[in-house]
């Protein structure tokens, strides 16, 4: 049975009061805190480091799923663990040499994964398998939130979906970008099992109430 997992991004959060968003948003049900990480390099868009990271780390007990939109990406990746990270996952055009990078992330101390945007190929998954923990499907084009949401990216969650289980591992199959009530369901049948909501959550005066819609439309699920 899977179990599905709420992750809001705190890329839509109140940055004034960054402790206090991230502990209403898990009291209010997140299962983790995704964490936006853009260096207007390799997304047009500056966001947050690891001191964010470890700043909010003492306020919350979930994992935080630390997805890094930088290029290069192996120096950073060290300081996000030290920080605080569970999971971090980057986009294969970010590295020189994926397979180190998914052992350093390991080395670190954290779980790894792979990101794909809406125009990369899944070819990157074939000879890595071994090493990824979660596989995080860009809905939109990465780079701003608030984004609509890609309809082509469920074509590719299947195709992710089919890889796992064909791999015989336990690998999270995460989605990224324009989720919200009306779509989460769609998302969860194509073969998502982490879904991750920025202005969907934090653009609601109640948190709680966005949550549980989108646990009832996953209880919804044919599975």
């Amino acid at each position: 049975m899977t179990t599905f997992q709420i992750a809001p991004s705190i890329l839509s959060a109140d940055f004034a009061r960054l402790g206090d968003e991230v502990r209403n948003v898990v009291a209010a049900g997140a299962d983790i805190i995704h964490f936006d990480v853009m260096d207007n390099h390799y997304v047009p868009n500056l966001t947050i480091g690891p001191l964010v990271c470890q700043a909010i780390r003492p306020h919350v007990q979930v994992p935080i799923d630390v997805h890094l939109m930088v290029k290069p990406v192996d120096r950073i990746i060290p300081d996000f663990a030290k920080a605080g990270a569970n999971i971090i996952t980057f986009h294969p055009e970010a590295s020189d040499h994926i397979d180190r990078t998914l052992q350093l992330i390991r080395d670190s101390g954290c779980k790894a994964g792979l990101v794909f945007n809406p125009g990369t190929p899944m070819h990157y998954l074939n000879h890595v398998m071994d090493k990824i923990d979660m596989i995080l499907i860009m809905s939109v084009n990465p780079g701003f939130g608030g984004q609509s949401f890609i309809a082509e990216a469920l074509k590719k969650l299947t195709i992710a979906r089919r890889m796992i289980k064909e791999s015989g591992r336990d690998i999270r199959l995460e989605v990224d970008g324009g989720i919200k009530v009306d779509n989460i369901r769609a998302a969860a049948e194509a073969g998502a099992d982490t879904f991750v909501a920025g202005s969907a959550i934090f653009g609601q005066p109640d948190y709680k109430q966005v949550i549980d819609a989108m646990r009832a439309e996953l209880a919804r699920v044919e599975r």
